[in-house]
């Protein structure tokens, strides 16, 4: 298949929608990361989602809608939901609900519930409107690797796999949308982002998070969102990450880097002088900034061969616990608090 590759201009968005409406594979970007997208109602067209991945069939898909007038046949909208959507949409924020029966199991991973979210990108929102179908589309990634957050990220992984890329610069946010479980009486969310639990409390007066946000699924336990389950956000390299008073944090990277070979470190900004010589990235200054950095950073490390990251965290909440939950799940929860 020949991937058509282009800027994200009106024409390349007409030609966009006509590649869903035809049940063909589009990369758009969002946001949060770019997504690989078909029209959700089209079990073959989702199928093709999974194959040009390599995602398992048991992770569930996010449905992309232009505004909330279009969930009616697509779920079960609560005073709730609608109330935080106002609050939150077009924006970073996933809701999960009991779906009606016009959405497919596979789009679902046979579960009751949907998940669906509208995105703060004007390109995204303009497929969107333009395609007049619900969009599932997952990060536009092979499954395993880091993210997206530039469409040369889709192209390296997707060229030859999809109909279309639509070329929309960097993600703003960098790491993927909160996936709110609204189907029980407490909001709960399931995969952190940008939307934080204290943004969600203030408007729903109560939200908890799950406790598997920052451990791997249990055998057998049912993944309701995405980033749950299997390998995620996965560099090339094994890689650690660090967390706890700062001085031990850097004298014990500073150690292990030592004594292994071909090794790099994810640095804070501010702390990139106490690592000297060596071999570094920079991943930003504050939760935010790594939050934008950190698949990129992650990709390159893939291009300089790197065989282990060592990598500094993040310690406290709201945004820290979106950028710790794909560190740890990058690094297969290997976590290591000084």
């Amino acid at each position: 298949m020949d991937t058509v590759f282009l800027p994200a201009t009106n024409e390349a968005i007409l030609q966009a929608s006509a590649f869903l409406q035809q049940g063909e594979l589009v990369a758009f970007p969002t946001e949060t990361v770019y997504g690989l997208g078909a029209d959700a109602l089209n079990e073959k067209a989702v199928a093709a989602i999974f194959t040009a991945k390599g995602r398992p069939g048991d992770n569930p898909l996010i449905v992309h809608v232009a505004d909330k007038s279009q969930l009616a046949p697509l779920c079960h909208v609560t005073p709730m939901a609608e109330k935080l959507m106002d609050a939150f949409w077009p924006g970073p924020l996933t809701i999960l609900l009991m779906k009606k029966p016009s959405v497919p199991d596979v789009t679902t991973a046979s579960l009751p519930s949907v998940a669906v979210r509208c995105p703060d990108h004007p390109v995204a929102l303009a497929l969107l409107k333009e395609s007049r179908v619900p969009v599932a589309a997952p990060s536009a990634n092979r499954s395993g690797r880091p993210s997206p957050t530039t469409a040369q990220h889709v192209y390296e992984d997707m060229n030859g796999r999809i109909a279309m890329i639509l070329e929309g610069g960097n993600c703003r946010v960098g790491v993927e949308s909160t996936v709110l479980d609204m189907t029980k009486d407490v909001p709960c969310i399931l995969r952190p982002g940008a939307v934080t639990r204290e943004m969600i409390a203030a408007v729903a007066g109560d939200c908890t998070v799950a406790d598997s946000v920052m451990r791997p699924l249990k055998e057998g336990e049912a993944a309701p969102s995405p980033g749950m389950k299997h390998r995620h956000y996965a560099p090339k390299a094994s890689m650690t990450v660090f967390t706890g008073k700062k001085e031990n944090v850097i004298a014990e990277i500073c150690r292990r880097y030592d004594r292994a070979e071909n090794a790099v470190i994810l640095s804070l900004t501010e702390d990139m002088p106490a690592f000297g010589s060596r071999r570094m990235l920079s991943i930003g200054a504050t939760p935010e900034e790594t939050a934008h950095l950190l698949f990129k950073r992650l990709r390159q490390t893939d291009e300089m061969g790197a065989s282990l990251i060592l990598a500094q965290g993040w310690e406290g909440e709201e945004m820290v616990l979106a950028v710790m939950n794909r560190m740890a799940r990058a690094a297969a929860f290997d976590v290591v608090k000084l």
